[in-house]
């Protein structure tokens, strides 16, 4: 492909940080950082320039946290600032290097998602018999930065988006990597010798996770000539008509994650059949009909019923709960739930002082 050339006078023109600021407040608005920024918006978005310009800006320290949902997930919260130039950066480099991608990468892309990559998977149960599915192991933490600086050189020759780029990769907590992983070749100091690991959180890491196995998705369907192939970040979902040939692709994709220094899930990687039910995204799916996960009915039960107490109790009003609500509802209503549905909303009453 081309290399983009010419970024940097885009990126740090105001129009851009104006608009990278409106797209990170949302959400945001009400906190610290962000009301913080705004009470002093044009001089905050003045100094921004100013230092990308002069070469003096330094990304800021990150808040670390666990999140709680199925797995401990250890999330990390970069300041508001930083967050406003990730959203500089990404309106600048993503819209040419996304056109680059497979059709068929999912996440955090406009106008695919978890509900696009569940349709396609489905119509594909339709006509292939077996699919195997797998899932990169600690996918994030595991990413190495040398790699994956490698990977943005050939697709950007603007130096100075590259080094800003490197900024945003090199202020990684050391937290997030975990425990030192040895691969072929390597020595006993190589973990310690090559940094690694991105912050799930960032909007600039959702798309170097979309980046960094985009050779591997190239390679599968120019190379392989994998027919039936879809990526969701990390969870790899290929389709066959025999048993043999999700096998053979299995070896290889173990070898060629290796040489990206990444590991297959050894409990998450089987060939299945179609009609057994594919356990993807939230969802179990079978080639005619769905349904969600257990655990996705029992939380929402569970929240629900936690948001029903505050009510009742006067912590919480209507407007509060209900974009929780219709959130999961959204999500629902892709699969067969209607009795499921009933199920939860039926033992569930919003009372001002019942504490049910």
């Amino acid at each position: 492909m081309k290399r983009l050339r010419d970024l940097w006078p885009q990126l740090i023109a105001f129009d851009n940080l104006w608009r990278a600021w409106r797209q990170a407040r949302r959400g945001k608005s009400r906190s610290t950082g962000a009301v913080a920024f705004e009470l002093n918006l044009e001089r905050e978005l003045l100094a921004l320039q100013r230092e990308l310009t002069d070469g003096s800006y330094q990304p800021g320290g990150y808040r670390l946290f666990t999140l709680y949902e199925r797995k401990p997930r250890l999330i990390a919260a970069a300041p508001f600032r930083d967050r406003v130039v990730h959203h500089a950066v990404m309106n600048i480099i993503e819209p040419p290097l996304d056109r680059t991608f497979i059709f068929d990468s999912y996440a955090c892309r406009q106008g695919k998602g978890t509900h696009a990559a569940v349709d396609r998977y489905q119509r594909w149960a339709q006509r292939y018999p077996y699919v195997l599915k797998l899932d990169v192991r600690r996918y994030f933490p595991s990413m190495d930065h040398a790699l994956l600086k490698a990977k943005l050189r050939r697709r950007i020759a603007d130096p100075r988006v590259v080094a800003l780029l490197d900024q945003i990769i090199d202020g990684s907590p050391a937290d997030v990597a975990g425990d030192p992983i040895y691969f072929p070749g390597d020595n006993l100091l190589t973990p310690a010798e090559r940094r690694r690991g991105i912050p799930i959180g960032n909007l600039t890491s959702q798309f170097f996770a979309n980046l960094y196995l985009d050779d591997l998705d190239h390679w599968l369907k120019e190379q392989c000539r994998v027919p039936a192939y879809l990526r969701y970040v990390d969870d790899l979902v290929l389709l066959a008509d025999v048993k043999t040939e999700l096998h053979d692709h299995h070896a290889a994709l173990a070898d060629y994650l290796s040489r990206e220094r990444l590991r297959l899930h050894p409990r998450k990687a089987q060939v299945s059949r179609t009609g057994d039910g594919l356990n993807l995204l939230g969802y179990l799916v079978f080639p005619h009909r769905r349904r969600l996960r257990n655990d996705n009915g029992l939380r929402f039960r569970r929240r629900l019923r936690q948001f029903a107490r505050a009510y009742a109790q006067g912590r919480l009003c209507l407007a509060d709960i209900n974009p929780s609500v219709q959130a999961w509802l959204g999500h629902a209503r892709h699969a067969d739930t209607f009795g499921l549905c009933q199920s939860i909303f039926n033992a569930v009453s919003f009372t001002r002082g019942a504490d049910r």
